[in-house]
């Protein structure tokens, strides 16, 4: 069964026919809605940010790291690796996550259907490539910048920080992005990456690096102030490009380890085209829901625009 669109153009109507979408893929679209708007509201950014983050983030450092000034480009930039990893599950990054599907996918290509350490450097490889030029771009502009990005800015609009509204602009369009390329995956929408499953890995590292843009994690602003001290627009590429290593490496050491346990099973596991588009667009959907929702619309709640449900705890 086909769902039947046209549109016009000067020489006449022209047909484009896009699959229906099988009613198990429809399904994982709602249950993936309800799943990203259910952790919109429960999530509690205290424990991500400041429990769970600032106590990684200072084991790892041996000291306060909120506290404790930034002294030489070898104390930065480990303190863009350190505060990178850290920031792994803050609200600001946990989409990340919803790479897992694409790079499992992309993983296992004719290419490479033999061994496993292969393809497992080539997917995360596809990863980086998308995003360290972002990250890297951003730093250095960043650093050129300096206080004219509103990522940097201590004033206000009403109650609401000029920073937070870069980051609800910003993470709702990433949102958006990770929804469509969810819904593509699962047959909703025209897919822009059908039969090209390394293009959709390396798009979400661009996002995932994109990030940054957006970030107002407490020490990442610390290290974006560090950067623009230097003066040196090459330290902010660094910096930045370590951040998001950072951020990544969680999910990356996750990947190889189930890949290498598995010894390549798992990527055969999800070489299965229906298994792969489930998990692959329903991890896509969920998250892209939940960055839509909880920047666009928990986010200004709490600053007294528009109005969002709460948890007693956060």
């Amino acid at each position: 069964m086909t769902l039947q669109r046209h549109h016009e153009d000067r020489r006449g109507t022209v047909p484009a026919a896009v699959p229906a979408a099988p009613a198990t893929h429809r399904r994982a679209v709602l249950v993936s809605i309800a799943a990203g708007l259910l952790l919109a509201v429960v999530w509690s950014f205290e424990l991500v940010d400041s429990v769970i983050g600032d106590s990684v983030a200072n084991g790892v450092l041996g000291h306060d790291a909120k506290a404790t000034a930034l002294t030489g480009t070898g104390a930065g930039l480990l303190f863009a690796l350190v505060s990178g990893f850290a920031g792994t599950f803050t609200a600001c990054n946990i989409a990340m996550v919803a790479s897992i599907g694409p790079m499992s996918q992309a993983g296992r290509t004719p290419r490479t259907t033999a061994g496993t350490l292969r393809p497992l450097l080539r997917t995360i490889g596809l990863l980086a490539a998308g995003m360290l030029p972002v990250a890297a771009v951003y730093g250095a502009a960043g650093v050129l910048l300096g206080d004219r990005l509103p990522q940097l800015s201590t004033a206000s609009v009403g109650d609401m920080p000029v920073r937070l509204i870069q980051s609800s602009v910003v993470f709702g369009l990433i949102g958006l992005a990770l929804l469509y390329l969810g819904l593509a995956a699962l047959g909703v929408v025209p897919d822009l990456f059908a039969g090209r499953p390394a293009g959709r890995v390396v798009v979400l590292g661009a996002l995932i690096g994109g990030f940054l843009i957006g970030r107002p994690y407490p020490l990442f602003n610390k290290l974006f102030h560090w950067a623009v001290d230097t003066g040196n627009p090459l330290y902010g590429a660094l910096a930045f490009a370590l951040q998001s290593m950072g951020n990544i490496l969680v999910v990356t050491v996750l990947f190889a380890g189930v890949v290498l346990l598995s010894r390549g099973r798992f990527l055969h596991w999800m070489a299965d085209p229906r298994r792969s588009v489930v998990v692959t667009g329903s991890l896509l959907v969920a998250l892209g829901v939940f960055t839509v929702v909880y920047w666009d619309l928990r986010v200004p709640a709490h600053f007294g625009v528009g109005w969002f449900p709460s948890m007693p705890y956060n």
